[in-house]
């Protein structure tokens, strides 16, 4: 290849290149046609947001296919997100019209006619969701050789959204039944912003492969504006403090509306009630004020054609405009040159950071911005961990370990995911239309995902399917799935490996706003895409509830789940809090409240101690340690050391501390963990018995002991534990 290798691209994409003016290719891009252009190899592209990740892709890809056009679909490209998928499809399907390559998109909102012309005439790109590719795999299993028998390439957007997660799995599961089914060998492409463990990713992307992976991960710099600004809530008790509160609260939601009415902006929150809450007040104050009304609410709860007005506004619209968004706008959806990414509190992790601060200086050498505003309930009467601001401290931890550090979570990958393998036995099982059973061990086994299983493991999960009717085997022998198994297999629903609770759709007359899964009674007023409805009618049978604008008082109809911490995050907490380094991104009330927070850590011995005494016979516990640590020390406690200490209760404050009640004191309590800790530790005595945890969404159909092992394996850390105990020891 020549050493520039725009040479060697095709025709069209060099004609895209000169309309769009760009005077040289990316390093991502260059990397990807080396690799791709002139090796085997699989590739993980790994840069910033807007570094031209997805044409680095796309460019020697669809050149192959011009130079040596598929006989099926050449690219498949799989998004985590709908909305993606119609993005990306709107970016390239200009691009591909100069080329004569057809490009697809398939999912549940996609006519039915478009995907008719796709199945008569398999060829170009496919963009597709995992949910829409296993259906298409489960129920039209004799159309698969056809449409991907010459598959060349598979795309794998945010790969990272994929991985350690039960998707990141059913992915791994497709892609093996797509080569098996089909005869293909394609090779794969995984793009992610917000990846640094490549070992880990790459293993990942090669799974049930052959061939290596390379990794173009350019490290080019960007500037950077960050702020944080810190509010406090006084606790309500009295007449006065309901008052002081309320001056705070209206402080709060001021100063966001003050920052961004006259951008374009984009405010991340970490829950669909924060994101409601928010744009409700704004929309309170824009009112009040007598000014427009240019606020939109954007998350997975709201209507399609509401978020797509959402994004339409930010992207395209002459602004200002204003979205409150949770993850579903995380992702990499461009939505043109915004003015203004602000966070209510702060990401649970670096990698959802990264991916926010992503959103904003995408255009020219715009800086990425982001505005951390943090809000904090403050009691100083209450005990001494509650007094921190653990929001600020938290918001601060994630800035300082990736601007400093460049430091992201490392990848979780379970080993023995339970659920899923009961998915995708049934997927499979239903493909094949009956199969014997040590070819359906094989087929299910073969997969890379279940490497860990044993066969003794499997013959007992098909046991149990077998006695619960799922799977039913014929007098010859032969397995198909049975009744109670094709009550779930032919629902809708079942070719998501994630949550999905059953919602009723909110209609205002005709025009549908949302979905909700906790259904206020008629007369009772809630809030959906930021604004207030008074029920008027719920029609159970239909799913359905009817309502009208209102002006009442707002309930809450979502529970915020909160995120996984991690370990590094909360001894990152820690060192700041020892430490006297200032924070020149701080503004003055939250550098105030910072001091505050490191004098009381001084003078409370907090950070020399991680057992306190809390008054009578309670006493603290301060870990240090991430989700999974905690929560594995929270059973410990439970489980083996409640009845040697006589122990009354121990309640969790996740990630932060514990209040433990009881006869020990607190050199009795820290030697205890400390022993337990370092010792050998069956993670089985951290169950209860009878005790089998869910973890995913089919455990429910899984043997109790599979259940229990593979919590232990993947719902507890009993390594990070020992982890912990070490720290503790060190001081």
């Amino acid at each position: 290849m020549s050493d520039n290798p725009f040479y060697r691209l095709a025709p069209f994409i060099k004609e895209f290149i000169y309309k769009n003016r760009w005077e040289t290719l990316r390093e991502a891009q260059v990397d990807a046609c080396r690799v791709l252009l002139e090796s085997p190899d699989h590739l993980l592209i790994a840069s910033g947001t807007a570094s031209g990740k997805t044409e680095a892709a796309f460019f020697p890809a669809l050149t192959e296919l011009h130079e040596n056009p598929s006989n099926s679909v050449g690219i498949l490209y799989i998004a985590p997100l709908k909305a993606l998928i119609n993005d990306q499809f709107a970016r390239l399907n200009d691009l591909l019209i100069e080329g004569g390559i057809p490009v697809w998109h398939w999912h549940g909102d996609v006519p039915q006619a478009e995907k008719t012309k796709l199945m008569k005439n398999p060829s170009g790109v496919l963009q597709i969701t995992p949910e829409s590719l296993e259906g298409l795999l489960m129920n039209r299993p004799n159309a698969i050789p056809a449409l991907f028998g010459d598959l060349r390439f598979v795309i794998i957007d945010e790969v990272h959204a994929f991985m350690g997660a039960d998707r990141g799995i059913q992915v791994l599961s497709l892609l093996s039944r797509i080569s098996r089914m089909a005869g293909c060998s394609p090779r794969r492409i995984g793009l992610s912003a917000t990846l640094s463990d490549y070992e880990t990713a790459t293993r990942w992307l090669a799974a049930g492969t052959r061939e290596r992976v390379q990794v173009s991960a350019p490290q080019g710099g960007r500037r950077l504006r960050l702020s944080v600004e810190h509010f406090s809530f006084p606790d309500a008790r009295d007449e006065k403090q309901a008052e002081q509160l309320e001056l705070a609260r209206k402080a709060y939601f001021d100063y966001i509306y003050d920052h961004t009415r006259l951008k374009k902006a984009l405010v991340f929150t970490n829950s669909r009630t924060d994101a409601e809450t928010a744009i409700l007040e704004m929309r309170r104050i824009a009112a009040r004020r007598q000014e427009p009304d240019v606020f939109h609410v954007h998350h997975g709860s709201i209507s399609a054609m509401l978020r797509e007005e959402a994004e339409a506004a930010l992207r395209q619209g002459p602004g200002p405009a204003v979205a409150a968004a949770t993850l579903t706008l995380e992702l990499g959806i461009d939505l043109g040159e915004l003015e203004r990414v602000m966070q209510l509190g702060a990401p649970y992790s670096c990698s959802s950071f990264v991916q926010r601060l992503g959103r904003s200086g995408r255009r020219g050498d715009a800086p990425a911005e982001m505005m951390f505003v943090t809000p904090e309930e403050e009691d100083e009467d209450a005990q001494l961990p509650a007094r921190m601001p653990w929001t600020l401290l938290r918001a601060i931890a994630v800035i300082e370990l990736y601007v400093r550090e460049k430091w992201v979570e490392p990848l979780t990958v379970r080993k023995l995911p339970m659920g899923i393998l009961y998915h995708q036995t049934m997927s499979i099982l239903k493909s094949m239309g009956e199969a014997e059973p040590e070819d359906l061990r094989e087929a299910v086994l073969s997969l890379p995902s279940f490497q860990h299983f044993s066969e003794d493991d499997y013959d007992a999960f098909m046991a149990y399917q077998l006695g619960m009717g799922q799977i039913e085997q014929m007098d010859e022998g032969s397995l198909l799935i049975g009744l109670a198994g094709e009550k779930i297999v032919n629902n809708f629903r079942f070719l998501a490996v994630f949550k999905d609770d059953e919602e009723h759709v909110v209609y205002n007359g005709t025009e549908e706003i949302g979905s909700i899964t906790t259904v206020p009674p008629p007369g009772y007023c809630f809030t959906l895409a930021g604004k207030l409805w008074k029920v008027e009618e719920v029609d159970n049978r239909h799913k359905a509830v009817y309502v009208k604008s209102s002006r009442g008082k707002v309930d809450t109809l979502w529970l915020g789940a909160g995120g996984d911490v991690h370990t590094r995050i909360m001894t990152k907490i820690r060192e700041i809090l020892g430490d006297t380094a200032l924070y020149p991104y701080l503004a003055p009330r939250a550098a105030a409240r910072l001091e505050r927070a490191r004098r009381l850590a001084r003078e409370s011995g907090l950070l020399e101690r991680s057992v306190l005494p809390a008054g009578g016979d309670s006493l603290f516990i301060l870990p240090w340690a991430g989700s999974r640590t905690f929560r594995t020390l929270e059973r410990l406690l439970k489980h083996k050391l409640t009845r040697p200490l006589a122990l009354r209760s121990v309640v969790p404050m996740e990630p932060y501390y514990m209040v433990v009640a009881g006869k020990a004191d607190t050199d009795w309590l820290e030697g205890a963990i400390l022993e337990a800790g370092s010792a050998g530790l069956d993670p089985l005595e951290l169950l209860a018995p009878g005790e089998a945890p869910y973890l995913g969404k089919y455990d429910e159909w899984i043997p109790q002991d599979l259940l229990r092992k593979a919590f232990t394996v993947d719902g507890l850390d009993v390594p990070g534990l020992h982890e912990m105990v070490k720290r503790w020891q060190k001081g």
